[in-house]
């Protein structure tokens, strides 16, 4: 009785350390790097993409000064970790007709990270 009462309590242990392993905010700075060359991490600074200062609950097209695609302006989604982690595996999947010229990124562990850093940059 003990003895699974110990391991109970260990895998309680490690199911709740779990989400906090899952994310990696300094992994995803390290990763946002290729995001750079058309998004900034810096509020009011877009480039060729908008910046994703803030991302995370904004609606999907609705940066100031930035010129969207008609399909990102439709979209209408919130960009919850949900959302992003669907739109960076694929983006032109997800929203059809994006402008965002990127792949994605196949490996959900570093879209996660990614999005751990993303919710780190403040609007």
């Amino acid at each position: 009785m003990k003895t699974m009462m110990i391991t109970v309590a260990a895998l309680a242990a490690i199911a709740a350390a779990a989400p906090a392993a899952a994310q990696d905010a300094a992994a995803g700075e390290k990763l946002f790097t290729q995001c750079k060359t058309c998004h900034s991490n810096v509020a009011g600074q877009n480039r060729i993409g908008p910046s994703l200062a803030g991302v995370v609950g904004r609606k999907s097209g609705t940066y100031a000064k930035f010129n969207y695609s008609p399909a990102m302006k439709g979209a209408n989604l919130v960009w919850t970790e949900a959302n992003l982690d669907t739109y960076l595996t694929k983006p032109q999947a997800f929203v059809k007709g994006t402008r965002m010229a990127f792949a994605g990124i196949p490996d959900a562990k570093k879209r996660k990270d990614v999005i751990a850093y993303l919710k780190t940059l403040k609007g």
